[in-house]
């Protein structure tokens, strides 16, 4: 068991070690605070990230950036509806020796990489978006019958277009459920773009430098894992993510009326996960109840639905979940 005052010394160099790498994302990444600290809250936290947002908002960028500072080779996947599985994972072909034998070579896919940008994934058949679960969920992949492991880490960073729906495919509940965060990119507000216009139209960008590599993040996943959580905060994740579920009892009318199905427990796992590594960026050794609200959105918009009769009245999914925040909120501080 680690020395508690050993825990914190490591706490306090990965927070330093985080602000650092911030700090590298932010010379290239102008603004989109929120949406930078969304990112790095997955990667800390050992998970996949769903990027909702309009072209030409950084999506891309970020995830490069993010693979630089990181220090993890990327790979980036553009999604088609002509994609197939062996585009991504790869395939065995047949090669002939200069004696004459023949014997089948694995040619590695993009998948194999520590960062893999899916971009637009959901222009992508369901057949080729199956191809990303089991790698997703068990970081390995089976070709011909044949298990093989993928590079650790392994993150994937995926990309949706929210508007333009025309010749997609939406994602199956199974396949979003394996997001840890969704991420929803806005456009940024005025001071934001005029920063953005006049940095990235000169003679030459800022690069970022790379502040960890993969051996690296992964220990940080570690402390992640080791750093200790509150009962309150315990109590806080288990009573959001119940009360999202229509049909619990401690479901309120607006999620009962409204919301077709709920998040499962790995919601709630997300939402500890997360806490902890948004609490390490923060400069914090411990969560709060104010992480678990910060980060309510991101971990359960994707892992719930709305029933038709609230699309029709015109209910927001963020709306629910965030009233159901606040009266989770409001109790457990009370108590």
């Amino acid at each position: 068991m680690t020395d508690p005052e050993t825990l914190v010394t490591e706490i306090e160099a990965l927070g330093a070690r985080m602000a650092e790498a911030r700090a590298s994302i932010a010379t290239r990444i102008i603004g989109q605070e929120q949406v930078v600290d969304l990112a790095l809250t997955a990667l800390l936290s050992g998970g996949h990230a769903l990027l909702m947002g309009l072209p030409g908002l950084g999506k891309t960028l970020l995830v490069d950036t993010l693979s630089t500072t990181m220090g993890l080779s990327a790979n980036r996947v553009q999604f088609t509806p002509d994609l197939m599985p062996a585009d991504i994972l790869g395939s065995e072909v047949l090669d002939t020796g200069a004696d004459g034998a023949r014997s089948f070579r694995f040619i590695e896919g993009p998948i194999f990489c520590q960062l893999l940008m899916a971009d637009e994934i959901n222009r992508a058949s369901p057949r080729t978006q199956s191809a990303l679960l089991q790698a997703m969920q068990e970081r390995e992949v089976t070709i011909a019958g044949q298990h093989r492991p993928l590079p650790a880490p392994f993150h994937v960073l995926a990309t949706q277009n929210p508007i333009e729906q025309e010749g997609t495919y939406p994602l199956p509940e199974a396949q979003l459920d394996r997001f840890l965060l969704q991420i929803d990119v806005a456009y940024p507000d005025r001071a934001t773009e005029r920063g953005i216009l006049l940095a990235t139209t000169g003679t030459a960008e800022a690069a970022p430098h790379e502040v960890l590599d993969g051996a690296a993040l992964i220990a940080a996943q570690k402390t992640i894992r080791r750093m200790p959580v509150g009962e309150t905060v315990v109590e806080a994740i288990l009573d959001l993510v119940r009360a999202c579920r229509p049909g619990q009892p401690e479901a309120p009318e607006t999620v009962t009326r409204g919301v077709a199905w709920g998040p499962g427990p790995r919601a709630a796992q997300a939402l500890m996960l997360c806490v902890r590594a948004r609490a390490v960026l923060q400069g914090r050794l411990a969560p709060s109840i104010d992480d678990v609200a910060a980060l309510a959105r991101p971990v359960l918009t994707h892992r719930m639905a709305l029933t038709f009769a609230a699309r029709a009245e015109g209910q927001e999914l963020g709306s629910i979940i965030d009233g159901v925040t606040r009266q989770v909120t409001r109790t457990e501080a009370a108590a």
